[in-house]
């Protein structure tokens, strides 16, 4: 009677350690299976070069835990002068030589579209590249603000789109005050941060400027806005620190909801 139970109180404490055990593994895995914001088309911008470093990078993703990644080539008329047209056909021949090598993964592609007179055109005729539910990933100068942000921002939303800024801790114009931030809220922009953001890898500004959009509880998607495979190696050990803890705190992150 008495080994019994001894070995009742072993197994219910096992139980115990494996219910906590189970408990801190899925919070560490924090629900995020969905990239939002990365450069893996190849040839087409400052990203993958060529169709190898493409899939490298897709098996790389996917090897950290991720079950789709949504990549979002640059669309940029002065530098990047790609269309719809051309990233979906790229995105196919991606796809048919994942299937040839029998990689599964969701891939999906979507675009970064810089604020400019170009996207406003794209915006008027409706050829935008959205992702979910009709989200659509745009991004401004680093240094000034754009004097078509606001209204930008109001055809977006009468179009039926919902903005979302790509990296917005990394804009230093509006660096000094957290209420230009807020405003962009409040007319209904969501923040895609990028998760190396918080080790730096930008700058210090952008690296203290995330962590204050984490507490204030402004974060609406994170993403690893991948390259090449340096942002990788930096991405891994950011995915597997106590910077999630701190993200997944106080924001509602939305990629989950991406699946």
């Amino acid at each position: 009677m008495y080994y019994s139970i001894i070995i009742i109180t072993i197994y219910a404490g096992n139980l115990c350690m494996l219910d906590i055990f189970n408990s801190i593994f899925k919070n560490k895995n924090y629900n995020y299976m969905v990239d939002l914001h990365s450069h893996l088309l190849p040839g087409i911008d400052d990203g993958a070069k060529n169709m190898k470093e493409s899939i490298e990078l897709i098996v790389l993703l996917k090897d950290l835990g991720f079950k789709k990644l949504i990549t979002t080539p640059h669309i940029m008329k002065h530098r990047f002068a790609n269309s719809s047209e051309i990233i979906l056909r790229v995105l196919g021949e991606v796809k048919d030589e994942l299937q040839k090598q029998n990689i599964e993964i969701e891939l999906e592609a979507a675009a970064e579209y810089y604020l400019d007179e170009h996207f406003m055109e794209l915006l008027e005729n409706k050829d935008i590249l959205t992702f979910g539910e009709n989200y659509v990933l745009f991004e401004m100068s680093y240094v000034n603000k754009p004097v078509n942000l606001e209204s930008s921002i109001f055809e977006m939303g009468t179009s039926r789109y919902k903005p979302v800024l790509a990296h917005p801790e990394r804009y230093m114009f509006m660096h000094k005050d957290i209420d230009s931030y807020k405003n962009l809220k409040d007319r209904g922009v969501l923040f895609q941060v990028n998760l190396n953001s918080f080790s730096g890898y930008y700058s210090k500004e952008a690296q203290a400027m995330a962590f204050k959009l984490a507490k204030e509880g402004l974060i609406d998607f994170i993403g690893s806005d991948t390259h090449k495979i340096k942002h990788l190696e930096h991405f891994k050990r950011n995915i597997s620190s106590s910077v999630m803890n701190k993200i997944f705190s106080k924001n509602t992150i939305l990629n989950e909801k991406l699946l």
